[in-house]
């Protein structure tokens, strides 16, 4: 399977439409259109689903584009990396990272990098740990931040000394809102929207004890924005770390840290054994020296 093929696949999906992407593609329609059939043969699967005016994917084409824009891109950042080796220090650092306040750490950091080195450009990604792993897998980020629990064993890490409290963002007309802090049998009868991954649930469950298995957890989230939108619509109770979420007078929303107090460590962390660019290779030399020196 060529690059070139999925690039003309890609830009199909993109157009909705075969003439419209061979004409962007500068190639004649059926040639594209031929191209296509030799791809679903290749792969011995229908990726589109023909429509008078509009194709669209089946599930199996959902699936090759998510993988064919990966490819893609990483075949865009290599090329990148080996156009790199200049006198001065250029290039593109890809980084990844979930919902969490020490992600200014690490802007601090980036701030003071772009001071010495200009020419370095930054392309951020934002998921839950489990997404970012995976990137950062297959080459697609350089540098993540994860929260604790996460499995680092195939990683370098340098962990951020200060951690981050959990608690429950709620409506402020809240029976709980009056109250300084939260309990694990404060929850017990209402609603929940509590985090996606299971490692996370299964620190969330320890705190909680036997309580957990009481909880009527409603729904789960990957990212807390849209969580704490059902929130302010009075969906539930959303347990989340601490400073995720503006609160502030217009908002009919409000933050209670847990007690016992629940933390969570982050880390900084890179693939081991990996072959960075001279840029990334830099970016983690001397953040190794930032934090350690902090």
């Amino acid at each position: 399977m060529e690059l070139r093929i999925l690039n003309y696949f890609l830009t199909v999906v993109y157009e909705e439409n075969i003439t419209n992407a061979a004409e962007k593609l500068h190639i004649t329609q059926p040639t594209l259109s031929r191209q296509m059939m030799q791809l679903e043969e290749e792969l011995g699967v229908q990726l589109f689903k023909r429509g008078k005016r509009k194709i669209a994917l089946t599930s199996e084409g959902m699936l090759l584009k998510r993988r064919a824009e990966e490819l893609l891109d990483l075949a865009n950042k290599i090329e990148r990396e080996f156009k790199e080796k200049q006198p001065f220090m250029n290039g593109e650092i890809a980084i990844g990272g979930g919902e969490t306040q020490s992600m200014h750490v690490l802007a601090q950091f980036i701030k003071a990098f772009s001071e010495e080195y200009p020419q370095v450009t930054y392309k951020f990604y934002s998921a839950d740990a489990d997404d970012i792993k995976e990137r950062v897998d297959m080459g697609l980020i350089d540098i993540c931040l994860l929260t604790e629990p996460v499995d680092v064993e195939k990683y370098d890490f340098i962990r951020i000394p200060k951690k981050e409290k959990w608690g429950v963002l709620m409506k402020k007309d809240s029976p709980l809102a009056q109250k300084d802090t939260i309990s694990p049998s404060d929850l017990e009868p209402y609603p929940i929207i509590t985090a996606g991954r299971s490692i996370v649930r299964n620190e969330l469950a320890n705190w909680f004890g036997d309580v957990y298995e009481q909880l009527q957890i409603i729904a789960t989230y990957n990212l807390i924005y849209n969580a704490a939108i059902m929130v302010e619509e009075g969906l539930g109770y959303a347990v989340c770390l601490e400073k995720l979420v503006s609160i502030s007078e217009e908002r009919d929303i409000c933050f209670k840290p847990f007690s016992p107090i629940l933390e969570t460590g982050v880390v900084i962390a890179w693939k081991k054994y990996q072959v960075f660019s001279p840029a990334t290779a830099k970016f983690i030399e001397m953040l190794k020296y930032a934090l350690r020196a902090s």
